[in-house]
């Protein structure tokens, strides 16, 4: 649907599937790039997973592990290094305010993107003198299918009014053209992230808890 989208702009468009929680998969959207320059890397892949942490199924703990953080540095490492002996380009991360609060149950999605929110900006300041920017877009909540996937459909978190996506690509977009270090988009989420920086962190992870325990959609 993308690609459609994208080609009626009259731009050439290939699409690849690859699994980005794998090595293979990485190396497949790379083997299909060849020896195209690329200009921006959009790294947005990730998932969530709901639910307390020792009640979810390893498999599908790993797996957000995998895609959050393992594949999407490989696949930042690969054409990074590409983009730095050329000498320019442009990447963007897609790390989230989550990463400013333990997320209770929500635990190893906060942690991945805790992860993401500190790797792109420490990447960004080790690559500042090649010709490469790095930025990391932080959005809150938005209005995708993240919550459905991720089991979360019976959370406050789950059911609240969530953000445009076009907004917030939009913004991500515009702060990477722009090289700007990062962004939070929308000044409710600018809000929470400045009074995360001031609360302390048992207060942070309670509050989560009343957003993102299961049945908390149906409490007051």
């Amino acid at each position: 649907q993308a690609a459609e989208a994208l080609g009626s702009h009259g731009v050439t468009v290939e699409a690849i599937e690859a699994d980005l929680a794998t090595e293979e998969g990485v190396d497949r959207l790379i083997a299909g790039i060849g020896d195209r320059d690329v200009d921006l890397l959009f790294l947005n892949a990730g998932r969530g997973l709901g639910r307390g942490f020792v009640d979810q199924d390893w498999k599908k703990v790993r797996r957000i592990i995998d895609t959050n953080i393992t594949g999407t540095v490989y696949l930042a490492h690969q054409l990074g290094a590409r983009m730095a002996r050329r000498g320019r380009g442009r990447i963007l991360f897609t790390g989230s305010i989550a990463g400013f609060m333990p997320g209770t149950f929500q635990a190893v999605y906060n942690g991945t993107k805790a992860f993401i929110d500190s790797f792109s900006i420490a990447l960004r300041h080790e690559l500042r003198d090649t010709g490469v920017t790095v930025s990391v877009l932080m959005p809150g909540a938005t209005q995708t299918r993240f919550f459905e996937r991720a089991e979360m459909m019976d959370t406050k978190v789950g059911t609240d009014e969530k953000d445009n996506p076009a907004d917030v690509a939009e913004a991500g977009y515009e702060a990477m053209m722009d090289g700007e270090e990062q962004v939070i988009s929308g000044w409710k989420n600018k809000l929470q992230v400045a009074a995360a920086h001031v609360t302390p962190a048992g207060t942070l992870a309670e509050q989560h808890r009343k957003m993102a325990e299961p049945g908390s959609a149906s409490k007051d």
